[in-house]
C-alpha cells in the first residue's frame, strides 16, 4: 500500500511534531539541571556549532588589529576581578562552584592556544549564548577588548609571579585602595601604563563624579564599570579624596607646536572645534590635562574619533566624540603632548 504525501499531510505532520514538542516541554520531564551535564553527542554538537559560528563571524566582523601591544595591567586587573573565578589564573584555581556549571569555563592556559587573535576578540566582545560567557560590558571600548586579547594570549606561558606583578601592588593595606592601586598604582600614576590616566592633581569632585558615571553606565568602560559597580557613595568619596590628593607626574615643557597651542587657546572655528582651555581649565567640572600622560590623552581622543554613534553633542551625555572627530588626525599627538605639558 502506497501512502501519498500531500502538502496537507506534510503540514499536519509538522504540526503534530510541534505539538508533541510543546507537550514535552510543558510536562517538565526534560532535566535542565546543570548537574546532569550534557550527553556526549549534545556536548559535541553545541561546541561544534559554537566554533563554526565564532570562526565565521570573526573572519568577517573583527578588525585586522585585534590585539593591543601594550597596557596589560588594566586587562589583568579586570581578569582578576571578573574572569579568574571561572577560568582560574596562573597560580590561582577557579572557584569550584563556577566549575559546576554546564559547560564549565575552560582553562585558558590551554584553551587560548586553540583560537586566533581575531576569534578571541570576537568571543570577548560578544560572549557565547547558553554559557556563562558574557559579552563585553562596554560596547564602544574595542581598545579594552584588544588589551584583553593580548592578556589572554599570554596566559599559556604566564607564570604566577608575572600574574601577581600585573595585578597586585605590595604594601597597600586598605582593601578598597589596594583594588584601585592594582591598576592605578599606589601613587595614582597608573603604574607607567600608557592607557592609564594620572589621578593625582584632579579635583575630588571630578573623580567622585567619574566613579558614579562608570557605576551607572553613563561612562563606557568595562574595566571601570566593574570596579565602581559595588562601591557605596561613601567609598566613592573616600577613594576620590585619596587619589586626588596624590601629586601628578609633573608638567613637562609644552611642545613647540604653535598649531597645538592655537587649538588649545582658540580652537578651530572653521570646523566648529572649541578651544580645549574653554573646558579643561582650573575651576571647570572637567579633568585637568596639565600633567596628564600624553599617551593617555592621545589614546582617548582616537577612541572617541571612532565613536560615530554620537553625531550631535547637544543630545548626548558626552561631547567628546564629536569634538575629537573635528581634530585633524595629524594634530592628535602634538596636541596631546602640548596639553600634557601646558
Amino acid at each position: 500500500m502506497t501512502i501519498r504525501i500531500t502538502w496537507a499531510r506534510a503540514a499536519a505532520a509538522i504540526l503534530a511534531l510541534a505539538l508533541a514538542g510543546l507537550l514535552f516541554a510543558w510536562s517538565g520531564v526534560f532535566n535542565i539541571a546543570a548537574s546532569s551535564g550534557h550527553w556526549k553527542i549534545t556536548d559535541w554538537f553545541l561546541h561544534w556549532t559554537m566554533r563554526n559560528s565564532v570562526r565565521t563571524h570573526a573572519a568577517f566582523t573583527v578588525p585586522d588589529d585585534p590585539k593591543a601591544n601594550e597596557g596589560l595591567v588594566s586587562a589583568a586587573g579586570l581578569f582578576k576581578a571578573s574572569c579568574a573565578s571561572c577560568h582560574g589564573a596562573p597560580g590561582v584555581r577557579p572557584l569550584p562552584v563556577m566549575q559546576a556549571a554546564t559547560p564549565p569555563a575552560p582553562n585558558l592556559a590551554v584553551n587560548a592556544r586553540e583560537w586566533t587573535d581575531k576569534q578571541i576578540f570576537w568571543i570577548l566582545k560578544h560572549g557565547v549564548k547558553y554559557t556563562g560567557m558574557p559579552g563585553w560590558a562596554a560596547k564602544d571600548r574595542d581598545d579594552e577588548v584588544r588589551r584583553m586579547v593580548a592578556f589572554v594570549r599570554l596566559l599559556p606561558e604566564m607564570s604566577p609571579a608575572t600574574y601577581r606583578s600585573l595585578t597586585e601592588v605590595p604594601a597597600v593595606t586598605d582593601a578598597k585602595i589596594a583594588t584601585c592601586a592594582g591598576c592605578h598604582g599606589a601613587d595614582g600614576r597608573g603604574r607607567g601604563q600608557p592607557d592609564m590616566p594620572v589621578l593625582g592633581g584632579q579635583s575630588p569632585a571630578y573623580l567622585r563624579a567619574a566613579l558614579e558615571a562608570y557605576a551607572t553606565g553613563k561612562r563606557q568602560s568595562a574595566v571601570m564599570a566593574n570596579a565602581a559597580a559595588t562601591l557605596t557613595p561613601e567609598e566613592m568619596t573616600r577613594l576620590a579624596d585619596h587619589f586626588a590628593a596624590m601629586p601628578s607626574i609633573g608638567r613637562a615643557t609644552p611642545s613647540g607646536s604653535t598649531a597645538a597651542a592655537r587649538i588649545d587657546r582658540e580652537g578651530l572655528p572653521k570646523v566648529q572645534l572649541p578651544a580645549c582651555s574653554s573646558c579643561h581649565s582650573p575651576g571647570k567640572p572637567y579633568p585637568v590635562l596639565a600633567g596628564q600622560r600624553a599617551s593617555y590623552i592621545a589614546q582617548r581622543l582616537r577612541n572617541w574619533r571612532g565613536d560615530e554613534t554620537v553625531v550631535d553633542a547637544r543630545k548626548s551625555q558626552s561631547t567628546m566624540p564629536v569634538i575629537a572627530r573635528r581634530i585633524p588626525e595629524d594634530m592628535i599627538d602634538p596636541l596631546a603632548q602640548y596639553l600634557a605639558g601646558r
